[in-house]
């Protein structure tokens, strides 16, 4: 008898149906599974009869052959055990249902229980956009499938209510959660309030925010450079549902989902300076899996002593930095993964860190500095909008009762300039913020007067500037005209973002 069960597999991001057929005839006892299975699947024959037995239904003893289709396409993880499970059951007559546009997906304990698995968020999405509506999934995914409208989701805890759902038995299906509720229940644990000090770093971190632009801090240790950092998802507007599920479904495939089973806050990522060129862009030898700057799509990338990262591990950050989505190739195929982010970063201007500081005397000889801000290539620091020197404050002010800005306050100026900014490209595919215009959107919306080309042509041939780094000041001084609500380019905007420019195209100040 043969019986099909509809699964899905997952390449990147995006869901390829699977059919598990499942043929018993009369013939010598075997057990074969085709369909280009790796060993997790494979293994799946033990878990399924295990799973079976401890479910008070029986494993056929016959000539069983598992097809997995298409077979061109290589199947990965555990989650078939359930369907597997389900088309032996059918194929041998003990279930008898109606299987046809039933998407199952579930890794099975060998007691029957169902286990979670990751990518359920992307399967349901791609699934449903072929036409799917009914799922069935275990009992650990339903936070995650809770939150996609306009399908039935049934979250089960064994391969017995599964088997008792198919034969009619009533469950519910998963109820639909509110995505602001799960966003009211979110927090951040820093504000940028916090910072003592800093006004020039503050006003920096406003700017790259407003426009999604790239920003570099530079200054001594202890200055405030990481709690910066920290602060600038708090300044950033709220993720909207869209967002949210572009960065839940990349998390639900890397398996770091949390309890809510969505993400609503912006993502923060922050390798560790030996991180690998895999680790940051994703990789791997079998299946191919998104890294860091994948994850920190829709948020902020930060690079804590920028040095100190591989070479090749840096320059692989020039392509994502432009397109925002970078391509995987390995050699079973290649992925793309969204890399939409704003990358902060910060070093020390030296190997000791205190060149340029006002308190501290710096111990490094030139070769020194030169060596160590040889790291960091010219073509990197291109991308990087603004470049500000962070430098130490004084006792009273870290101890003093006053407060600055709080980072409301600072978000929704920067949730002003957005607004504009959105009503500036609507007509524009692809483009949301000032730093994604190409040269034709500068021509159109970024004109400068005579003494604004006067001023950018002298910061051009003082700081010996590239082509790249010019149409990033133009960009950067429209997001600070989009911040003064001004409809044209003033001669003070153009200098404010010429000021950002700390190194010129070589990497030196």
């Amino acid at each position: 008898m043969l019986s099909k069960v509809t699964s899905y597999a997952l390449i990147g991001l995006e869901g390829v149906p699977v059919e598990v057929e499942t043929d018993i005839n009369k013939g010598m006892v075997s057990y074969e599974l085709v369909g280009l299975p790796d060993t997790a699947v494979k293994e799946s024959k033990e878990r399924v009869y295990s799973a079976i037995r401890n479910s008070l239904l029986h494993f056929p003893v016959n000539k069983v052959t598992v097809n997995l289709a298409p077979a061109d396409i290589k199947k990965e993880g555990a989650q078939y055990d359930l369907p597997i499970a389900v088309s032996l059951l059918a194929a041998s007559g003990q279930l008898n249902a109606d299987l046809n546009g039933v998407v199952m997906l579930g890794e099975l304990a060998l007691d029957g229980n169902l286990r979670a698995v990751n990518g359920i968020l992307p399967v349901l999405i791609s699934a449903k956009g072929k036409g799917f509506k009914k799922f069935i999934v275990p009992a650990g995914n339903a936070s995650e499938a809770s939150y996609i409208a306009g399908i039935q989701v049934y979250a089960l805890k064994s391969l017995r209510e599964t088997f008792e759902f198919l034969s009619g038995m009533p469950f519910a299906p998963v109820e639909v959660r509110s995505f602001e509720a799960a966003k009211s229940r979110a927090s951040y644990s820093c504000d940028l309030s916090f910072v003592r000090g800093q006004a020039v770093a503050k006003r920096a971190l406003e700017i790259a925010v407003a426009g999604g632009h790239n920003i570099l801090l530079s200054g001594p240790p202890g200055t405030g450079k990481t709690m910066l950092a920290r602060c600038i998802p708090t300044i950033m507007p709220d993720m909207t549902f869209e967002e949210a599920l572009e960065v839940t479904k990349i998390l639900s495939v890397s398996g770091e989902l949390g309890e809510d089973g969505i993400v609503s806050l912006r993502p923060f990522r922050t390798p560790h300076h030996t991180a690998t060129t895999v680790s940051l862009c994703g990789g791997g030898n079998s299946k191919i899996r998104a890294g860091e700057i994948s994850k920190a799509h829709r948020g902020v990338l930060f690079l804590d002593e920028l040095p100190e990262y591989s070479r090749s591990a840096l320059e692989s950050l020039r392509q994502p930095l432009e397109d925002g989505k970078i391509t995987v190739t390995r050699a079973g195929g290649a992925v793309t993964f969204p890399a939409d982010f704003i990358l902060c970063a910060s070093m020390n201007p030296c190997p000791c860190g205190n060149f340029g500081s006002k308190e501290k005397q710096c111990t490094c000889t030139p070769a020194q500095i030169r060596k160590y801000r040889g790291k960091i290539s010219g073509p990197l620091l291109d991308r990087i909008d603004l470049q500000v020197e962070v430098d130490g404050i004084k006792y009273d002010e870290l101890a003093g009762d006053s407060e600055g800005e709080s980072s409301r306050e600072v978000k929704l100026r920067v949730e002003r300039a957005r607004a504009i900014q959105r009503e500036r490209f609507t007509e524009e595919e692809g483009i949301n913020v000032n730093s994604d215009m190409g040269e034709m959107q500068i021509k159109t919306y970024c004109r400068l007067s005579a003494d604004c080309e006067a001023i950018l042509r002298a910061a051009f041939e003082r700081l010996n500037l590239s082509a790249r780094a010019r149409s990033r000041i133009i960009k950067v001084s429209r997001t600070i005209a989009d911040l003064d609500a001004s409809p044209q380019i003033k001669p003070k905007h153009i200098l404010e973002a010429t000021s950002y420019r700390k190194f010129d195209s070589t990497g030196q100040i």
